[in-house]
């Protein structure tokens, strides 16, 4: 990558067209979830701290961002459990720190614990559960605040989609 820096201190990067990619320091794909990103309810006793992220190749012509994390596998009668929503993250951020709190103008709804923001994974004992991290390029901004539900926001997320990366931790205690 080519970065080019003006005397204003601006910096802008020549990047070629590659893949849209999602990628964590804290997590790899496929790997375990360290206890300091594991939520301290329920008997979990983990420190609840966000995941770093980090994003590369988002799409010419992306609007906006979505971040949505979800465990396929909790025992909810199909529904899954939702770890973390965000919506309208600027297309051309890069990553969100371990521990941020989203910038001003994201829509950050309530996980199904409550709390709007990070809520870490907390399965039953037995077999470890997939939480799977998927962003979503979207062609503009999405007004979410009349979604009555968090299946509403995903579905106006998955349908103006344009593409999606994703990465996937596991946990199990």
């Amino acid at each position: 990558m080519l970065r080019t820096c003006f005397v204003a201190g601006l910096c802008f990067a020549a990047v070629s067209a590659q893949a849209f990619e999602l990628t964590s320091p804290d997590i790899a794909d496929g790997g375990d979830i360290a206890m300091k990103h594991v939520a301290d309810v329920f008997g979990c006793t983990g420190e609840n701290v966000s995941p770093a992220l980090e994003w590369s190749g988002v799409p010419e012509g992306t609007g906006a961002l979505a971040l949505m994390v979800h465990d396929p596998d909790a025992p909810t009668g199909g529904a899954g459990f939702w770890h973390w929503i965000a919506v309208n993250i600027p297309a051309n951020s890069t990553g969100i720190t371990q521990g941020a709190a989203m910038p001003e103008g994201v829509t950050v709804r309530a996980n199904d614990y409550g709390a709007e923001g990070w809520g870490g994974p907390c399965p039953p004992a037995g077999d470890p559960h997939r939480y799977v991290f998927t962003l979503y390029a979207l062609p503009e901004a999405l007004d979410v605040s009349g979604a009555p539900s968090k299946a509403v926001v995903g579905f106006m997320v998955n349908a103006n989609a344009t593409a999606t990366a994703s990465l996937t931790g596991m946990f199990g205690h």
